[in-house]
């Protein structure tokens, strides 16, 4: 992440996403988490705050079809997370971020395919991971 003003409520917001990794967050999860029952921060920081981080490169935001609030995955540890696939199941919401190799294939199937041009850092692949299925891999 860039360097930036670190105030309170950010520290509190990056801690909470640091600490939930692999989930996708809504704006109002976030607030609730870092209030946890006390008004300490309003909803304008937050939304300012996830807004900032997310132009630094430290949160990836997108869209689900048919819903109507933005999620928000911390993501730090994951370098070029706008430059590849993310895969996330239904149940839990787990976020697995794709191998450049899988993206790439998958890419160029769906042109050669069906000529359509992918935006893989806008493309989220829905399904089911195998702990919400109950199958343990090896």
């Amino acid at each position: 992440m860039k360097n930036t003003y670190k105030t309170k409520a950010r520290e509190e917001i990056i801690s909470y996403l640091k600490n939930h990794p692999e989930q996708r967050l809504t704006a109002r999860e976030i607030y609730e988490a870092v209030c946890d029952g006390e008004k300490t921060v309003d909803r304008t920081t937050i939304y300012r705050n996830l807004d900032r981080l997310c132009e630094n490169g430290g949160l990836m935001r997108f869209k689900e079809p048919n819903q109507e609030s933005w999620y928000y995955q911390y993501s730090s540890d994951h370098e070029h997370c706008d430059r590849h696939m993310h895969a996330q199941c239904s149940v839990c919401g787990k976020v697995f971020h794709l191998d450049r190799p899988f993206v790439d294939a998958f890419a160029e199937g769906m042109i050669k395919e069906y000529g359509l041009d992918i935006s893989p850092a806008d493309t989220v692949i829905l399904g089911k991971c195998s702990e919400c299925k109950g199958i343990k891999r090896s």
